[in-house]
């Protein structure tokens, strides 16, 4: 039975339910200062109202150095009755200072933590020096990212380290595409260290909502995530739903995920935000349901996100 690493322990993929395929629940970042996110409790208060919304499960891309809080996270699922994916890897350059250790350590060891943290546990201190603390909650997924229309040379190392990573686990691998560019060049690198395209998730294709694109990285095997969901200042969401529909009218929507990627805690509702993590289920479902039914929804929220996530096999 194919099964998923959530930060409780294995889940099978089947039970996942709907599932909001990017988000953070805890998040500090140089490249976004001031709209950290660290609060256990308003997390917790964040995660209850995306459960209440119908979603059963929240993928956490946040990857090493931004701020992962493992331990918390745990607690956070068993108080918010939600499974939790959390990810490992590392994202494009924008997100690390130019002194930044992952810089400058050895191809090597970029690989070992990133295995580490998939096969023993994530690291507690989320890696902010060279002495681990390990914890029992095991990431699910590789995170990965690149710059706008390419990806640099610090990227190109990361990106190997966590393409290695995720052929020697069975784990997906999901790309922050910036401005929803270089999906081709992407999938190519990722193909060039043994990674297949079915088990790429390219993060931010909305936000170039160029219909014979995503067709033709679909056509390759990718999945994609529409994840700005809510998110006004990149286009109203008829974009999305008119996405959703060229897709579906392809036959491809069964390689569709949703997500909101609400990264600042100015949209986030327990500090005072908007639109809210929950926007997805709230809002937004209920108008893609309208528009193309039931059975649309299923596939996307549900059946798509355990194909890419499941695997057979599990890290022992």
């Amino acid at each position: 039975m194919s099964e998923v690493m959530t930060v409780l322990g294995p889940v099978a993929a089947a039970e996942l339910g709907y599932v909001d395929a990017h988000e953070h629940l805890f998040l500090r970042t140089p490249a976004l200062p001031g709209d950290e996110f660290l609060d256990e409790a308003k997390s917790t208060a964040e995660a209850r109202q995306v459960r209440a919304g119908g979603i059963g499960t929240i993928v956490d891309l946040t990857p090493i150095g931004l701020g992962r809080r493992p331990a918390e996270l745990a607690k956070l699922a068993v108080a918010s009755g939600l499974h939790i994916v959390a990810a490992t890897g590392y994202h494009r350059s924008a997100h690390y200072l130019a002194s930044h250790w992952a810089r400058e350590v050895s191809d090597d060891l970029l690989l070992d933590i990133v295995l580490t943290d998939l096969t023993s546990g994530i690291d507690g201190r989320d890696w902010a020096g060279p002495r681990p603390v390990p914890t029992t909650v095991r990431a699910g997924i590789v995170k990965l990212g690149a710059s706008y229309q390419r990806i640099t040379a610090d990227e190109d190392r990361w990106f190997r380290a966590g393409a290695q990573a995720a052929v020697r686990t069975g784990v997906p691998v999901a790309v922050h595409c910036e401005t929803g560019t270089a999906g081709h060049e992407i999938l190519d690198r990722l193909a060039e260290s043994g990674v297949a395209a079915s088990r790429v998730l390219l993060c931010h294709l909305d936000r170039n909502p160029d219909l014979e694109l995503h067709r033709e990285l679909v056509s390759r095997g990718a999945y994609l995530v529409y994840d700005t969901v809510g998110r006004v200042k990149y286009g109203p969401d008829t974009r999305i739903l008119d996405l959703i529909e060229g897709m579906a009218g392809a036959g491809l929507a069964d390689h569709l995920c949703l997500g909101t990627d609400v990264g600042r805690r100015s949209m986030l509702r327990a500090y005072g935000g908007a639109p809210g993590m929950d926007v997805l289920g709230r809002a937004f479902l209920p108008r893609l349901e309208r528009r193309l039914g039931r059975d649309v929804v299923d596939l996307i929220m549900r059946d798509a996100p355990a194909a890419l996530l499941g695997s057979p096999e599990r890290p022992g």
